[in-house]
């Protein structure tokens, strides 16, 4: 009734008697099993654990991911700023625009400043190397670009109407936005 070569060894030696044979061999079965039940507890920890390390890992990958597809569409649109900008802009008549609250100023011909007033062309602003550009836009471009992405356009002159107060003294005087000091 030995299980093992060690076993029978042991009781043929005298060293140990069938009984405490049986009884080790009783305690090696049941700390198996025992050991079995811990192993299984383990086990459904250890894949509890990957589980969610692998739930982790796919959303870092995926804010990764919007984070480069971001990147991607903002040079996308710098380079359309690039290729479609107006380049025959330097005038004597000077525009004045409000950016980042701080008041900026473009020298561009007479023409162009009335397709901006118009609303026919649009200011950008073009970030690179931490330096801070203008370009001017054609309006349709303008559109698309905003569509994609807002943040781009600094000057779009749209036909708002401007809602006034009912108790407003200067209603009846509009100011023109071409106004020039």
């Amino acid at each position: 009734m030995t299980k093992n070569a060690l076993q029978a060894q042991l009781l043929k030696a005298g060293l140990v008697d069938s009984k405490k044979a049986k009884l080790l061999s009783k305690q090696s079965q049941h700390a198996k099993r025992t050991g079995d039940a811990e192993n299984i507890e383990a086990k459904k920890a250890l894949a509890a654990a990957q589980a969610k390390k692998i739930e982790k890992d796919q959303q870092l990958n995926q804010e990764k991911q919007q984070i480069l597809e971001q990147k991607m569409l903002t040079a996308n649109i710098i380079q359309m700023i690039k290729q479609h900008q107006i380049t025959d802009t330097n005038g004597e008549v000077s525009y004045q625009f409000v950016d980042h609250s701080k008041v900026k100023k473009i020298n561009i011909t007479q023409k162009l400043y009335d397709q901006i007033v118009a609303g026919h062309v649009v200011i950008a602003r073009l970030e690179e190397n931490q330096t801070l550009t203008y370009a001017l836009l054609p309006r349709p471009l303008a559109d698309r670009i905003n569509a994609k992405m807002e943040g781009f356009m600094v000057v779009s002159n749209d036909k708002l109407e401007v809602e006034l107060a009912d108790d407003d003294p200067y209603a009846a005087y509009v100011i023109p936005d071409d106004l020039m000091w």
